[in-house]
């Protein structure tokens, strides 16, 4: 394995923070790069005592021999990446491509007030109108940015230079497959595409030097702010069944589904998963919390992982069963 791919399979929400976090440390990449729309996505870390809420850099930073890097199709807000950089302990091994855009102020400005805001609840981040801007081709561009030069690489040279040496990559999605701007629930959606190819594209990788796919699919169904989502269960009935949680970026409750087969097997479909990982198994069979082995868990969840395996024809590798980076079952070993 060279090159692993990880995207979200349902709305975002659905923990890739913590299992990013696990592979970066269990496969130990050379290489940790992060594609996607911007720092409107966020994820949560838990390392020991400590909660990381990260919307800029990559995931896996916490592995400090790997380099943690920014893809060029990725808009940056400089405040937020180089203050994350500092209060994670990245100083000297982060990296962004010359060519990712620079979210300001106006784009903040923009992005808090008008129909987006009102329509499909933006996170305020500016992220939006910074694509926008991309498109139109009056974006400011990374190389053009004083405080950034001391980071600034070609990302899609050091990630295939990588590759060709045989190293780990790892390449880190944003948000889920159903916020793509084309395969998404249009128009409550993100700014643009994010599944693999998506992503892969951010990074400058190519599709013939991708190894693995993996769909990370929580166990059950959660999306933040609006848009349609097929058998929305009460605010009621999702805190009596233990799955009242909150966004990382915009606070907002989650609002919560059952495990959803129809959009897990499009997701398989449009990112051409290898490999799924489910999350929170241990909120769904709370026996299961900080089990390391399949065989430890229960008859019942176990039915639950092979149905799951059934339906959607790939392999169940990666299990969460707490918050915890290493609250993981490994079935790939």
């Amino acid at each position: 394995m060279t090159s692993t791919v990880v995207v979200g399979g349902f709305f975002g929400d659905e923990g890739k923070g913590k299992i990013i976090s696990y592979l970066a440390i269990k496969d130990n990449p050379k290489i940790i790069v992060r594609g996607g729309a911007g720092p409107n996505a966020g994820h949560t870390i838990r390392d020991g005592d400590k909660v990381y809420k990260v919307r800029m850099l990559p995931s896996g930073f916490l592995n400090k021999n790997a380099k943690v890097m920014v893809g060029p199709g990725v808009v940056v807000n400089p405040d937020v990446l180089l203050k994350e950089i500092q209060d994670f302990g990245a100083t000297g091994r982060s990296f962004v491509d010359k060519n990712c855009g620079i979210i300001e102020e106006k784009h903040l400005t923009s992005d808090s007030k008008g129909e987006l805001k009102e329509k499909i609840g933006s996170t305020g981040s500016g992220t939006g109108p910074a694509n926008a801007d991309r498109a139109m081709r009056v974006l400011k561009m990374a190389k053009e940015v004083d405080v950034l030069s001391s980071l600034i690489i070609d990302v899609p040279d050091e990630v295939n230079s990588a590759i060709s040496q045989k190293e780990n990559v790892l390449v880190e999605g944003t948000q889920g497959t159903f916020l793509s701007l084309w395969h998404g629930t249009y128009p409550f959606v993100t700014s643009k595409d994010v599944t693999a190819s998506g992503i892969c594209a951010d990074v400058g990788l190519g599709p013939k030097n991708v190894d693995e796919v993996i769909v990370v699919f929580k166990a059950y169904v959660t999306r933040v702010g609006t848009g349609p989502l097929a058998n929305e269960l009460s605010l009621e009935e999702a805190e009596k069944k233990g799955w009242s949680e909150f966004g990382t970026v915009t606070g907002r409750q989650r609002r919560a589904a059952d495990f959803d087969f129809d959009l897990a097997r499009r997701a398989i479909m449009l990112n051409s998963a290898t490999q799924i990982s489910i999350t929170k198994l241990d909120v769904l069979f709370p026996a299961c919390a900080g089990k390391t082995s399949y065989a430890e868990i229960s008859d019942e969840a176990k039915s639950f992982i092979e149905n799951i395996e059934d339906k959607l024809k790939t392999p169940v590798t990666i299990i969460g069963t707490g918050p915890a980076i290493n609250d993981v079952i490994d079935r790939r070993i």
